[in-house]
């Protein structure tokens, strides 16, 4: 495998990277960037390229694992009853996670085939973008006119607002909304500061995530051959080590700059695209 294609490799991780926690759709970039410049199909094969996106997810996902590891082992009781929070009704447990996940995970199993077949294109993906940063859009305006900040800590989110964060987070199954988008959008319409919409967000990715990757990988296993280690591998470092950075900007810069100039990102993005592929 020569030099130029495992560059390719990085650049798809950088872009999963950077773009997988960001409100503006992985799966978006992903396709825009794939399918009308680098072609992974090309070179590697339907199914290996697919599984090769699957791989770069994992990169992500781990480097949401990184930075909230502390919050994943006090869930998972792995901290001592002296470090942990106290009061045991006053934190995030990991029965909100799974409260917040079902919906879309559940969605997700039912009707896969049918995303899969019908959504995974530069048409609808565009779609997704646009209205899901109308969606954005909407929560800062009402957020902003109302000031109806009630929610600062994840600590401080009940199971109602997490199931309907997660039936809000249903959206993100059309290929372009974006996952952190819907759920963020829906953490401020709740009452949820952004930062804390964000932590929500990135906290309750990593299961529903982790499980669909796992189960993909398990699906398209033999497409894994030590051909294409490579490039999974430089893809993989790749999309850890900017989701890791991305992350950590983001995190910061939430509070400060809100939802509306990634939504007005995304509304130029789907305008330049439009002009170039139609």
């Amino acid at each position: 495998m020569d030099l130029y294609t495992l560059i390719k490799a990085v650049i798809l991780g950088l872009v999963e990277g950077l773009s997988e926690f960001a409100p503006i759709s992985s799966t978006g970039h992903m396709i825009i960037v794939d399918d009308l410049w680098l072609q992974s199909k090309e070179f590697l094969g339907k199914y290996p390229a697919n599984t090769f996106k699957v791989v770069i997810q994992l990169g992500s996902i781990l480097a949401v694992i990184v930075i909230f590891r502390e919050r994943f082992m006090d869930m998972l009781d792995f901290k001592s009853r002296r470090t942990a929070v106290k009061s045991s009704g006053d934190k995030l447990k990991l029965s909100h996670i799974i409260v917040g996940l079902l919906p879309a995970g559940v969605l997700g199993v039912l009707f896969e085939d049918a995303i899969d077949e019908y959504l995974f294109s530069i048409e609808t993906v565009l779609i997704g973008l646009f209205v899901g940063a109308v969606f954005m859009i909407i929560a800062d305006v009402i957020s902003s006119k109302y000031n109806s900040v009630k929610v600062e800590s994840v600590d401080m989110i009940t199971h109602k607002q997490a199931l309907i964060v997660g039936l809000i987070q249903c959206l993100a199954l059309w290929p372009g909304f974006s996952r952190s988008g819907s759920t963020i959008s829906g953490g401020v319409l709740l009452g949820m500061n952004h930062r804390t919409a964000a932590d929500f967000t990135f906290i309750m990715a990593v299961p529903i995530m982790l499980g669909a990757s796992v189960l993909s990988l398990a699906k398209n296993w033999q497409y894994f051959t030590i051909d294409v280690f490579p490039f999974m591998a430089a893809g993989f470092i790749s999309a850890f080590i900017f989701a890791l950075v991305s992350i950590k900007f983001f995190l910061k810069l939430i509070n400060k700059v809100k939802l509306i100039p990634f939504a007005i990102y995304r509304i130029l993005l789907v305008l330049v695209i439009y002009v170039l592929y139609f």
